[in-house]
């Protein structure tokens, strides 16, 4: 099977009509991820026996023409829980973690009759930028083999790039979907907070966590979407707002949308190459018919001490409970209760989650927390209060997803100041809790330009609906990988 000739809805129609039966399918989709993966290194588990005895069952009762991802494969993001198949969060402290429960949106899904493929790397706990974290390997860029897919959620972009598979899902913490969606040259959305539950995702910083889809198409990541998202009893801080249909209204019309474009988003630091492709971006954006005027969001060039401060706090909390007592990994030279505390986390937990759980600790201790954590959440409303400003008066933001294209393996590993850096453009979308999308803007010496659009909260459907338009208006999704056949 050809994902790159294929979408949801054209494969849901072979389905149907019985073109290609759901076994079939999933045979070719675990061949091709085992001749690809060789290269990528995307997944960190298969799910082979599961899946075909699903396809199986499927094809004996029919696909449901009504459900347009009955029997589709994707494949998840190791940090959200899928029972009975190994779940890791590419940490070796849960290298053979068998979950007895599912996430609430594999719940979702399974209702939808999706067949999980698999589960994608990602950096440790999804603390990182480039999939070069992970405890078991790194992941490589679809687009060239030599750099990095970004981070957290590399393997499930690469393998949505290599046309591995159709889509994935991700999580999003400070640009963990959009950055790699934008390194790998595919759609990334991180949805409002709250839209899609978090029950099930193993925690980094759980108030800015979001799962969301990965795809090649605008509309095939508006269908996933719909399918994960709605409020949900397990988890208290997931919306009630009614979820409409995104993929419905997607007609390229966006006539009259008022675009703004913050001056910080296009200052110093981004590469000329990126700017430009931004650039013309926005002059696609105005002969659809949008309005594109200049804005300024002033604290957003806090964002980043501010993410750390905050997610590396809520991360200190959140990762206590790997303690080696009641699962995953426990060192076996221990004389006393402490020493399996200490030396369980000290040999299992890698160098970026130690980094992220101290800096943690320090800002929320009692000589620290007001200069530190209670200054950065003062920050965070501040920059809420800004984007807030802009969507009064404009629909949309627009800018950069990533300062620069994909940089190579091992590059930055040894610098995290300049590796954190990489999510400048990105991170403020998650302190405010508002929807943010990646979308292919071209390509700088072969690697993709990723352009990001943020929409205000719980307005999902005007971020597809211009994403679909500017996608209709150029034809950068229809670029393939060499891995994928052509360059």
């Amino acid at each position: 099977m050809d994902y790159f000739k294929q979408d949801l809805t054209s494969l849901h129609e072979l389905l149907v009509k019985k073109e290609i039966s759901v076994t079939e399918l999933v045979k070719e989709t675990f061949a091709t991820i085992k001749q690809r993966d060789q290269k990528l290194a995307a997944f960190l588990t298969l799910n082979e026996q599961t899946a075909l005895e699903q396809a199986a069952l499927l094809d004996q009762n029919g696909v449901d023409p009504e459900n347009i991802l009955a029997g589709i494969p994707l494949a998840i993001k190791d940090n959200i829980v899928t029972k009975d198949l190994r779940t890791t969060a590419a940490s070796k402290i849960l290298e053979n973690f068998q979950p007895i429960y599912n996430a609430t949106v594999m719940d979702k899904l399974a209702v939808k009759q999706v067949i999980t493929v698999g589960k994608t790397n990602l950096d440790e706990f999804a603390m990182g930028g480039s999939t070069e974290n992970s405890a078991f390997k790194i992941t490589k860029n679809a687009w060239d083999q030599t750099k990095v897919p970004g981070g957290s959620s590399g393997g499930s972009a690469a393998a949505v790039a290599s046309g591995e598979v159709i889509g994935a899902l991700g999580s999003d913490t400070g640009g963990s979907i959009r950055q790699p969606a934008a390194f790998n040259g595919i759609v990334g959305v991180k949805p409002t907070y709250g839209r899609v539950s978090r029950f099930g995702l193993i925690a980094f910083a759980s108030s800015m966590d979001q799962i969301g889809p990965l795809t090649r198409t605008v509309k095939d990541n508006a269908l996933i979407l719909n399918a994960i998202s709605g409020v949900d009893p397990h988890d208290a801080t997931s919306s009630t707002q009614s979820v409409p249909d995104f993929a419905a209204g997607l007609d390229g019309d966006i006539k009259g949308m008022r675009i703004a474009v913050p001056k910080e988003y296009l200052g110093k630091g981004i590469a000329a190459d990126v700017r430009e492709a931004i650039q013309n971006a926005i002059n696609t954006f105005e002969k659809l018919g949008a309005s594109v005027a200049e804005v300024s969001l002033p604290h957003s060039k806090y964002g980043v001490p501010v993410y750390y401060i905050i997610a590396s706090s809520e991360a200190s909390s959140n990762l206590q409970r790997f303690d080696g007592i009641r699962y995953g990994y426990r060192a076996q030279d221990v004389k006393n209760l402490e020493d399996v505390y200490v030396k369980s986390r000290s040999k299992a937990f890698g160098d970026e989650v130690k980094r992220r759980i101290m800096l943690g600790t320090f800002s929320l201790s009692a000589g620290t927390y007001d200069a530190f954590f209670k200054k950065a959440a003062q920050v965070r409303t501040l920059i809420c209060r800004d984007f807030a400003k802009v969507y009064r008066d404009y629909d949309l933001i627009l800018g950069p997803t990533a300062p620069t294209t994909a940089f190579g393996i091992g590059e930055d590993i040894d610098d995290p100041v300049t590796m954190y850096m990489n999510d400048i453009l990105t991170i403020p979308v998650n302190l405010a809790g508002l929807p943010g999308m990646s979308l292919p803007a071209g390509f700088s010496n072969g690697l993709p330009v990723g352009l990001q659009l943020i929409a205000n909260q719980f307005d999902e459907q005007t971020l597809y609906r211009a994403g679909y338009a500017f996608e209709q208006a150029t034809d950068f999704h229809k670029q393939v990988p060499a891995i994928g056949g052509q360059n």
